[in-house]
Formats: C-alpha cells, sequence, structure tokens
C-alpha cells in the first residue's frame, strides 16, 4: 500500500527536466542561426518553439501603444502573427512543390528561427528610437536592418539550399528574402505613437 501512495506522489509532480530540455535546445538552434554553418541539426531536431518564442516577441515589439487602435496605422499584433506564419507556409509549400525533400514542419522550423537576427534588428531599432528622431537615427536603424536582414537570409539558405534540386534553389531562395524583405521594411518602418 505504501508503495502505490508513493508512485501515485511521483505521477502527480512535475519535473523541470523536460523544460529545461527544450530551452537547451531551443538556445542550441539559436545559436545554429547566430553562426550559421552548413548543418543538418536545425533540421534533424525541429521544433516550433523557438519560431514561437521569436514570432511573438516579435509581433509584441511591433505592435503601436496606442489606445485607439483605428487611428493607427501600424500592425498590430495578430497582423503580425499571421504575415510570419502564412509567409513561412507559402514558403514551405512553395519549396515542396519546387520538389524539395525537406519536411513541412522542418522548413516552418529554419523559417521561424532565421527571424532571430530580426528580431534583433526590432530590438535594437526600438533602442534607437528612444533618441530623437533625425536623419542619423534613421540612418542607424537602415544599417542595422540591412545586416540582420542579410543576416537571416544566409542563415536561411545555409540551412534551406541543400534540400533544393540544384538547377531550382534560386526559384526556393527568392521567396525567402521577399519574406524577409517584408519583416525587415515591417521593422524599418516602425515609428512609437
Amino acid at each position: 500500500m505504501a508503495k502505490a501512495v508513493e508512485s501515485s506522489g511521483e505521477l502527480g509532480t512535475t519535473s523541470p527536466r523536460p523544460l529545461m530540455r527544450d530551452l537547451k535546445a531551443v538556445g542550441k538552434k539559436f545559436m545554429h542561426v547566430l553562426y550559421p554553418r552548413k548543418s543538418n541539426t536545425l533540421l534533424r531536431d525541429w521544433d516550433l518553439w523557438g519560431p514561437l518564442i521569436l514570432c511573438v516577441t516579435l509581433a509584441l515589439m511591433l505592435q503601436r501603444s496606442s489606445v485607439d487602435s483605428e487611428q493607427d496605422g501600424g500592425p498590430q499584433f495578430a497582423e503580425v502573427f499571421v504575415i510570419i506564419w502564412f509567409g513561412a507556409v507559402t514558403i514551405t509549400v512553395n519549396s515542396k512543390l519546387l520538389g524539395g525533400n525537406i519536411s513541412f514542419f522542418q522548413s516552418l522550423c529554419v523559417l521561424g528561427y532565421c527571424i532571430l537576427p530580426l528580431t534583433v534588428a526590432m530590438l535594437v531599432c526600438r533602442l534607437v528610437l528612444l533618441a530623437e528622431q533625425g536623419p542619423i537615427n534613421f540612418m542607424v536603424r537602415l544599417f542595422v536592418v540591412i545586416v540582420m536582414f542579410a543576416w537571416s537570409i544566409v542563415a536561411s539558405t545555409a540551412f534551406l539550399a541543400d534540400s533544393q534540386p540544384p538547377n531550382r534553389k534560386a526559384l526556393a531562395i527568392y521567396p525567402v528574402f521577399l519574406f524577409y524583405f517584408v519583416i525587415s521594411w515591417m521593422i524599418l518602418t516602425f515609428t512609437p505613437q
């Protein structure tokens, strides 16, 4: 009887180990994006936790702070969220239609994790926007967004290029370029209320 109570007590407790394991896996994938190199780790052990965290973070930072959202011309949380996920799904379907040998969720994982540089760009732009608006402020933001846009493209192509047939790589990379360009444009044109 004591063993039954003991084992039922163990079932009710939760261990932080699975959470720490997932956080470490997300951290490793962030490092793969920060230092892009040809590796199948990001493709092999795919998850959607990191892309979800990045998407929510970016959407929250891009959300305007005005109370009256009808007079606010900027993107709202749901709009950013939908643009990111719809864009990633569209690129993934394009990749599959071009004959890519990558699974649907692997592609979503790579595209989502490669938003990390753009999320960092948004954070830097928010900090720069705390200073006075002016041409130098804009030039700093433009430089940061261009560098992080290029970083996102390089990181995503490092993982996705090998999954496409050689004669169709440009057709697969072009939508990725447009996807990150739209996100970069939203970041660059963001101005606080």
